[in-house]
């Protein structure tokens, strides 16, 4: 018998987000629309040299401005503790390397342009900043080291000199000496030298927050857009501030965008509730876009060379890796956790029985990185594309054979890879053939031809990528039925714009048989939801998903028990439809408001379903570009992606979230270059500066899903929301190494291949 009716809304359907209608008619409140009665505006006064010992004078002035409230610098803080690094990480050597102290606010020292000096409340904004003006910094410079490779050279400044090296820690993965055995006995061996550039996040809307201090209660409330307040909340009570967690409540309103790097705590939270406190009035802090750059973590930013070993079928047999990952000038909060759990994936979807991978963080004098969209897994799935395409160059079986031969293959699965990853299914041959037969792949000869005859060079690429994401834990779900008789959802993970209202609704609509409109979803509240584990990793949907699907069986159990109760029937003769318990046949119903009424106290099923292993969806990009050799410019004419999500709970929410995720790649792999001088000066640090891609760069996307549903999931979901960034790099720079390989000789190409750099490439191979 059929108890619930999964209707137009279940799981699968293409249901448009119920979210959007507010927020495209402006009724969305943002951190920004926030500004309690009586509430301050806070500025940041942050240093203009990379390096340097500071010394402050102008404080008496500043604090005597007109409008001024409260200026904090380090010696009026003594009691906040610094920002403190959460992900400490075990070395080769069995040591666990050691955490510089990033203080909230600089006391004699400053690393890095953007580093936080003092902290002004006033009436306005531009009050406060007027005031920063009469606080002079004296600054000694100090030597500064810029770049990765040249911050290791034995001249090199030293950003934390007790250290005696830039060298923040060195993790690895795999085994040396049995690695070193096969390459012994390899027929040839491939190697490269990659560039994975470091990225400014530049999400929509830039962070802020608004701190209230209720003395009565002895309580704090922060409102800011974060990918989850609880982690937040613990950072903060915990680490800095030093109060107990039920002190301080976290709010989050909508959320303009998050990719991972709204997932931290920054400086500017603590000192406004530290300035709350003190002054008995709300501080609000709006950063500003310049901020953005030199003060929000960064992404990516490593420098890779890999060797791959061949046996004489062109089989793997080893591979070896040295990645080089800047860090910045301080250990973020997880920043020495992005390499280790990056290259834990640099066996890609490649039967590899031997691997030796080291990982070293380096110090510079520049903002500090930390995850960003996809937090290593797109360099390490950049990396082995970058290099398997070369096999398939040198051996001259081409990219499809290559792949094909090296494939982990379904039967081989549960794979467990060398660095612990373990495979659940999928089909990795199945996906490429797919695309490739999507992308003409056997065509493209023809059509390469007909762009050299205009005078263009063509090329095509693809990358055949797997992540691991949803990773191994639980998230807890309670589902309340209202006395109107629709239904909350109260759950710790946090909206960014995934849809996560629609999504989460669809499982509940399809157990209760009620509406969309009838589902309040409720997150961003650490008063409200007793806990939870953010938005990051794409872990939402497979971890989230599961648990709402349970607590909300369970509480169509409780109503049915009480509604058989009120119809004199076995609960087994009931369903749900249309926000009635009805008696399955005939016209006998309650409605679930009369349940809820009946009920001797509030219905609700509450539950948490953890998996012990993370989910690896995987797929086939592929890429096929144009480029004119006069101007550099390189135009993607035709893109395809099918890939591998185990279960597809919103077609519609789901290809919005690959095609995302390939924009930001694409923006990536051809205009997104952060400059530095030898100064330690930004030297991209606004949008007239720093290029990223539009919608008339991005082609028109052809996505499909070749979907093996996962066995770790207990819904056999994969996760997707960092998929397109993952494999979008390789697809569009190994197609555009063919097109500048074939059309003028060009050896090698790093990202991002802007006009003036494929241009550039040109001259040099022609000359």
């Amino acid at each position: 018998m059929n108890q619930v009716m999964p209707a137009k809304f279940g799981v699968g359907a293409p249901v448009r987000r119920k979210e959007d209608a507010p927020l495209i008619k402006g009724e969305g409140t943002y951190t920004g629309d926030v500004t309690p009665e009586g509430c301050l505006h806070a500025y940041v006064l942050r240093s203009a040299m990379a390096h340097a010992r500071i010394k402050l004078d102008g404080l008496d002035e500043a604090r005597a401005f007109p409008g001024v409230a409260l200026v904090l610098t380090a010696a009026d803080i003594s009691d906040v503790k610094p920002m403190p690094t959460k992900a400490v990480m075990k070395q080769l050597d069995g040591t666990t390397h050691a955490c510089p102290p990033q203080p909230v606010l600089c006391g004699d020292t400053v690393r890095y342009v953007g580093d936080a000096i003092a902290f002004i409340v006033a009436c306005d904004v531009e009050t406060a900043k007027s005031a920063a003006e009469l606080i002079q910094v004296d600054y000694d410079p100090l030597a500064v080291t810029v770049g990765i490779e040249a911050s290791l050279t034995p001249d090199a400044p030293l950003v934390w000199p007790e250290y005696g090296t830039n060298r923040a820690f060195v993790q690895g993965h795999g085994d040396a000496d049995k690695c070193k055995a096969a390459f012994e006995t390899a027929e040839r061996i491939v190697s490269i030298k990659v560039i994975n550039n470091r990225l400014v996040a530049n999400y929509m809307e830039p962070r802020g927050c608004v701190a209230e201090y209720d003395a009565g209660a002895d309580k704090f409330t922060l409102t800011a857009g974060t990918q989850g307040g609880h982690g937040m909340r613990g950072i903060i009570c915990d680490d800095i501030l030093g109060i107990p967690q039920d002190k301080l409540r976290i709010i989050t309103p909508e959320v303009g965008g998050g990719f991972g790097t709204k997932m931290f705590t920054y400086r500017e939270y603590p000192l406004c509730l530290t300035a709350a406190k003190r002054l008995g009035k709300p501080v609000k802090w709006i950063g500003e876009r310049m901020e953005h750059f030199v003060t929000d973590a960064h992404g990516r930013d490593n420098v890779t060379t890999a060797e791959l070993a061949l046996d004489k079928d062109c089989r793997i047999i080893g591979l070896k890796i040295d990645v080089l990952a800047s860090m910045g000038a301080y250990l973020h909060q997880f920043g020495p956790f992005i390499p280790f759990v990056g290259t834990s994936m640099s066996t890609g979807l490649y039967d590899i029985p031997a691997l030796a991978v080291t990982a070293t963080g380096v110090y510079e004098n520049t903002v500090p990185t930390d995850a960003y969209r996809g937090a290593g897994r797109p360099e390490a799935a950049y990396l082995i594309e970058r290099l398997i395409e070369k096999a398939g160059q040198e051996t001259g079986l081409g990219s499809a054979e290559i792949r094909r031969r090296n494939f982990v293959k379904p039967d081989q699965m549960p794979y467990t890879t060398q660095t612990g990853r373990m495979y659940d299914t999928g089909d990795f041959s199945g996906h490429m053939d797919k695309a490739m037969e999507e992308a003409d792949w056997a065509g493209f000869e023809a059509r390469q031809k007909a762009s050299a005859a205009e005078g263009k060079y063509r090329g095509i690429g693809m990358c055949c990528y797997i992540e691991a994401c949803a990773f191994p834990g639980g998230e807890e779900a309670t589902v309340e039925l209202n006395d109107n008789g629709t239904v909350t959802l109260l759950i710790g993970t946090q909206t960014n714009g995934q849809g996560h209202a629609t999504s989460y609704g669809q499982v509940i609509a399809e157990q209760f048989g009620v509406d969309l409109d009838k589902i309040e979803v409720i997150q961003g509240d650490t008063d409200r939801v007793r806990k939870g584990g953010g938005t990051g990793g794409s872990r939402s949907i497979p971890i989230g998903l599961p648990s709402v699907n349970e607590a909300s069986k369970s509480l169509v159990k409780q109503i049915k028990d009480q509604a058989a109760e009120k119809l004199e029937v076995g609960a087994d003769d009931l369903e749900l439809i249309d926000g009635l318990v009805r008696v399955v046949g005939t016209d006998r119903q309650v409605s679930l408001a009369e349940v809820a009424a009946s009920a001797p106290q509030k219905l609700f099923g509450r539950e948490e379903v953890k998996q012990a292993e993370a989910t690896y969806p995987n797929g086939t990009h592929i890429a096929e570009v144009e480029i004119d050799p006069e101007t550099g410019d390189v135009e993607v004419l035709n893109y395809v992606i099918v890939d591998d999500f185990g279960v597809s709970v919103n077609p519609i929410l789901l290809e919005g979230q690959v095609q995302g995720g390939t924009a930001q790649a694409i923006s990536q792999a051809l205009c997104e270059r952060t400059v530095y001088d030898e100064e330690g000066q930004l030297l991209t640090a606004s949008l007239l500066d720093y290029h990223l891609a539009r919608a008339a760069d991005l082609p028109d996307f052809n996505f499909q899903t070749r979907n093996v549903p996962s066995t770790t999931n207990a819904m056999g979901i994969k996760g997707a929301g960092e998929a397109g960034t993952i494999g979008g790099c390789a697809s569009i720079m190994n197609a555009v190494q063919k097109a500048l390989r074939d059309g003028a000789g060009v050896g090698h190409l790093d990202m991002p291949a802007t006009p003036s750099r494929v241009w550039e490439a040109i001259q040099t191979a022609k000359a």
